[in-house]
């Protein structure tokens, strides 16, 4: 059955699907990418949480996506998405484009072996965050990680040009994680009150 023909479709469920759609493109079609709810939601228009479910699951359900849902709030749920054949020939099973043209022709190898050394920024939020939820971070410092960079033009130390943004956010967390430890109280000694000493002694008290 085609989606022209698929009467259980109604424009809600074609908009969710076209927002995953654009996420799946933003990370270079993977076979999985994981979904922030809000994100999804304000990207497809979909004002209510239930409905938001519903079509997930409905999408799932009729083997349009594929959805692996999360029941922990630091980590997001995944999805997959199919490739769907354009003629009467079975269809590909696979999430990911192993045996067809690349969409990207490769002109200059040489060039490209180069590009490959060097991860592209980032050109929206949610893969920031994305990639720290994916390190077991929560989702705020992954905007501020972006907030930061953005503001500073993707400049370490606002001179020189960030060329690896995945290395440059784990050292954003080893130094969140440092500055977590330097924060944190050490337990005070029992004996404290032994050691303590006043500048003002009279000396003609008897020992």
């Amino acid at each position: 059955m085609t989606i022209a023909k698929d009467s259980r479709l109604n424009p809600t469920h074609i908009s969710l699907y076209m927002a995953l759609f654009n996420i799946w493109n933003i990370n270079r079609f993977p076979e999985d990418f994981i979904i922030i709810r809000d994100e999804i939601m304000k990207l497809s228009k979909i004002g209510s949480k239930s409905t938001y479910h519903r079509c997930l699951k409905q999408l799932d359900a009729w083997k349009y996506i594929r959805y692996i849902p999360s029941h922990n709030s630091f980590k997001g749920s995944r999805v997959s998405l199919f490739i769907f054949g354009t003629t009467s020939k079975q269809p590909l099973d696979s999430a990911v484009p192993n045996q067809v043209q690349p969409l990207v022709p490769y002109i200059n190898n040489k060039k490209q072996n180069q590009n490959l050394l060097k991860r592209e920024l980032p050109s929206n939020e949610e893969k920031v965050i994305v990639f720290f939820l994916e390190n077991d971070w929560p989702k705020i410092e992954g905007q501020k990680f972006y907030a930061h960079y953005s503001a500073i033009g993707w400049r370490i130390g606002g001179k020189i040009k960030m060329m690896d943004w995945h290395a440059s956010a784990k050292s954003w967390m080893l130094k969140v994680e440092e500055l977590q430890l330097k924060q944190t109280p050490l337990p005070q000694s029992q004996n404290k009150d032994n050691l303590k000493t006043t500048k003002s002694k009279n000396y003609c008290e008897p020992l």
